[in-house]
C-alpha cells in the first residue's frame, strides 16, 4: 500500500489475496480504514506500539480514552484478558460475532495505551466478513476505534473514510456501505452485575434477556 490508495474486496466473499495484502501492511505499522458491521473503523496492529499511537494522532484522540479491539476467533480472547466471567461467556454465546463489545480485565499482554491505563479493554469478534477475516489474516488483535476524528461523526462509506482522514492514513479498504446508525453495544463484565457502558445496535432488552440472573441493575 502506497500513496493511502483505497482498495475494494468483496464484502461478502473477502478475497484471501487481498486481506493477506492489507494485513501484511499492518504488520508493518500501518494505519488503515476498514468496514465494520457497524461503521468504518481504523485499523492497526494492537501489539505494535507506534502504531498505536499513530491511531490516537491521526484521531486527535486524548490518551485517556481507550481504544477497543476485534479479534477473529474466541480463542483468541484468552490470553488478552484475566477472566471470562459467566455472563460473558453467556454474552458470547448469543452475540458473537456482532456488535457487542465486552469490556473484560486485561491480561499483562493488552498495552496500557489501549486500555488508557484503566487495565479494562473492550473487545468483540465482528460479524462484518471483512473485519472479522482481516483480523484473522493479521493473526493479531485489530484495533477497532472508529474512522473519523474524535467527537466528529463516524464513517459508512470509505468516500467518506477518504475525505476526512485521507491525507492522514496508509489506506481504505472499501468494502461498501456499512449499517452505520448505531455502534455497537458496550458492557463491562468486569464487574458484578455486568453494566450497560453505551446501548447501540444490541438493545437493552436483548441483553437482559440474555444474561438473565445475572442481568445489570
Amino acid at each position: 500500500m502506497t500513496s493511502n490508495p483505497i482498495i475494494a474486496i468483496d464484502p461478502t466473499h473477502p478475497e484471501p489475496a487481498l486481506l493477506q495484502h492489507v494485513a501484511e501492511n499492518l504488520r508493518k505499522g500501518r494505519v488503515v480504514a476498514y468496514p465494520t458491521e457497524t461503521f468504518y473503523g481504523l485499523g492497526a496492529d494492537a501489539g505494535n506500539e507506534r502504531a498505536i499511537e499513530k491511531i490516537f494522532s491521526i484521531k486527535g484522540r486524548q490518551f485517556n480514552n481507550p481504544i477497543p479491539l476485534i479479534i477473529g476467533d474466541r480463542d483468541e480472547l484468552d490470553s488478552l484478558v484475566t477472566a471470562i466471567p459467566e455472563a460473558a461467556q453467556r454474552l458470547i454465546h448469543v452475540f458473537w460475532p456482532g456488535p457487542l463489545t465486552l469490556v473484560f480485565r486485561a491480561s499483562k499482554n493488552v498495552s496500557p495505551r489501549l486500555t488508557a491505563n484503566t487495565g479494562l479493554i473492550g473487545i468483540r469478534i465482528s460479524s462484518h466478513p471483512i473485519a472479522r477475516s482481516l483480523a484473522r489474516s493479521l493473526g493479531a488483535p485489530l484495533t477497532a476505534t472508529s474512522a473519523n476524528f474524535s467527537g466528529q461523526k463516524e464513517s459508512t462509506t470509505a468516500h467518506e473514510v477518504a475525505r476526512t482522514l485521507g491525507s492522514l492514513i496508509d489506506g481504505i479498504v472499501d468494502g461498501g456501505q456499512t449499517r452505520g446508525n448505531k455502534g455497537s453495544t458496550v458492557v463491562n463484565i468486569a464487574v458484578a452485575p455486568p453494566l450497560i457502558l453505551r446501548v447501540g445496535v444490541i438493545t437493552e432488552i436483548e441483553i437482559r434477556k440474555a444474561l438473565g440472573s445475572t442481568c445489570p441493575h
